[in-house]
């Protein structure tokens, strides 16, 4: 099994001309950087019995209160049976309110209880932690840049939804 070798630093101007190694890197630190965003909310989850759809679906219900079933379908990508076992149990619960809609009887609005919503701040927190610690070391122009980055890597779909949801909610 081969080493895993931190990457070398690059100036700006070398980024543009980057080497299959330099982007298998950028995957690796992707992979791991992941781990470590999702490690401290996995550890709360876990204690309840939940997994990492269940937090995408409280993050999302709590960022745009009220969004419809279909919507949150959209957002995620996943199976409608997929994310009814997610919401049954998020029901169960006590973490999440589902509500006829008023116009369209056949939506279900989803909402966050007091109990779903602090949870998703316990979740938030220590993501917001680990994503305030990175951002300070980093620096601001690597934080734009970061974002830059993560915007051009997404479809034109989601980022089109990313934008929506960041442009309401904001």
């Amino acid at each position: 099994m081969s080493e895993i070798r931190p990457a070398p630093a690059f100036s700006g101007e070398s980024l543009l001309f980057l080497t299959d190694e330099q982007l298998r890197q950028g995957i690796e630190a992707m992979f791991f950087a992941y781990r470590g965003f999702t490690a401290d909310p996995d550890r709360i989850l876990e204690q309840m019995a939940y997994g990492r759809a269940h937090h995408r679906a409280i993050h999302f219900i709590n960022r745009a209160p009220g969004t419809t079933v279909n919507n949150l379908l959209a957002i995620l990508g996943v199976t409608k049976q997929s994310l009814n076992r997610v919401l049954r149990t998020l029901i169960e619960d006590g973490l999440v309110e589902s509500r006829v809609g008023t116009v369209d009887k056949r939506e279900r609005h989803l909402f966050l209880t007091e109990k779903g919503k602090a949870l998703e701040t316990r979740l938030s927190d220590a993501q917001r932690a680990r994503m305030r610690a990175a951002y300070k070391d980093a620096g601001p122009e690597a934080v734009a840049g970061f974002r830059k980055v993560l915007e051009a890597m997404m479809d034109a779909d989601m980022r089109h939804a990313y934008t929506k949801l960041r442009d309401t909610t904001s």
